[in-house]
């Protein structure tokens, strides 16, 4: 009886002695971030990798180390993107960890020569999340791995990991993940877009320049191809227009002249198409909930909100013409249109030609209602 007692103790111990072969947190270099850039006269890629240890955290027990946490980037070059970081995995210790990756850092020039190759790539990796965040940059990946948040905050901290919609401002562009980028980059009358990140070095000083990093506007796709760079008050202006939860704040001129100034937030935007057009022809009613921020002149509240509505009218008119001759379709207008017309899409799709004309959007409605005045008196 007690030799059953003892053997069976004896078989119990390996399965109380923890699961064999796990590391500790601080035995992994994680790696949270993923840059690619690529040379088109050596025909070669350069993968960069930002790795952080855990080891520090570990020893803290919460809270934020009074000493700045180090960055550690590392590069290697290759042929492909797997060969280029295979040659990474002797070269670490602790080992590799690919598990926490939150971000893809892409150069303008794999965006101009590379990209279609590295997004399939990338897309069907299975170690890559979908929710991975993709953002392009011209500026060099060593140096925007290499920049901390503000106050030594470490580079989780900076935009490059901002997570979702509560973690952004209401004037700043939203991160796009791969998957929604992927939906949007494989429709055939859509246009899909990247944030584009800059380094600034003169906003923030600490004894010194201070740099941190920013979203400066987007890079634009549509059928799959490149097609420009958005300048940033443009890409606010569009994201306002077709994300939730961004406010955006203008100034309402009377002959070149501050009158006020209006924050613009919740617009509703309503497409409306002609049914016995060959191609979308669309009109725009677009409803905008708005706040009186700063009145400069005496101004009405009828003749407020007509300057507004005049002024976003042809910022949106505009911002369609210029995709006209890009051959971008900033508003997402034929994604819904070719789902109603298939027959009239695969016709239009034999031409060749772009399926949107400068009169393609009939007409343009806008309707503000400001709810705050902010303690300035009107008349209601």
């Amino acid at each position: 009886m007690a030799r059953s007692v003892i053997l069976m103790i004896a078989l119990c111990v390996p399965m109380l002695s923890g699961c064999s072969g796990i590391k500790n947190i601080q035995d992994l270099t994680y790696i949270v971030s993923i840059g690619m850039d690529y040379d088109d006269e050596k025909g070669e890629y350069t993968v960069y990798l930002q790795g952080l240890n855990f080891l520090n955290v570990a020893k803290q027990e919460g809270g934020k180390s009074a000493e700045p946490v180090p960055i550690f980037v590392a590069s290697a070059k290759g042929e492909t993107l797997n060969l280029a970081v295979r040659k990474l995995y002797k070269m670490s210790e602790p080992p590799l960890y690919f598990g926490h990756i939150k971000t893809l850092v892409i150069t303008d020039r794999i965006v101009q020569h590379k990209f279609k190759e590295v997004v399939e790539e990338v897309g069907k990796n299975r170690s890559i999340r979908p929710t991975l965040h993709v953002v392009t940059t011209d500026e060099e990946i060593e140096e925007v791995f290499n920049i901390n948040a503000l106050f030594n905050y470490p580079a989780v901290y900076t935009v490059l990991f901002k997570k979702d919609t509560y973690e952004i401002a209401q004037n700043e562009i939203r991160p796009v993940t791969l998957m929604k980028f992927l939906r949007e980059y494989y429709e055939p009358m859509n246009a899909a877009k990247l944030p584009a990140v800059k380094i600034d070095k003169t906003s923030w000083k600490a004894e010194k320049d201070y740099p941190v990093l920013y979203f400066d506007g987007y890079t634009v796709f549509q059928n799959r191809t490149y097609k420009k760079e958005l300048a940033f008050e443009d890409s606010l202006f569009l994201n306002w227009l077709m994300e939730k939860y961004i406010a955006i704040d203008r100034r309402v001129d009377i002959e070149d002249k501050l009158a006020a100034a209006v924050k613009l937030e919740s617009p509703k935007l309503k497409i409306k198409y002609d049914e016995d057009s060959s191609s979308p022809k669309f009109s725009i009613n677009l409803s905008i909930r708005a706040d009186l921020l700063e009145k400069v002149q005496d101004i009405s509240m009828n003749r407020l909100t007509s300057l507004v509505e005049e002024e976003i009218k042809a910022k949106l008119r505009t911002l369609y013409l210029n995709g006209v001759e890009n051959k971008i379709d900033y508003l997402n207008a034929g994604e819904k249109w070719f789902r109603m017309h298939p027959e009239k899409f695969a016709e239009l799709q034999k031409t060749g030609h772009f399926y949107l004309e400068d009169d393609s959007l009939t007409d343009i409605e806008v309707k503000v209602q400001i709810f705050n005045f902010n303690s300035y008196k009107y008349n209601q």
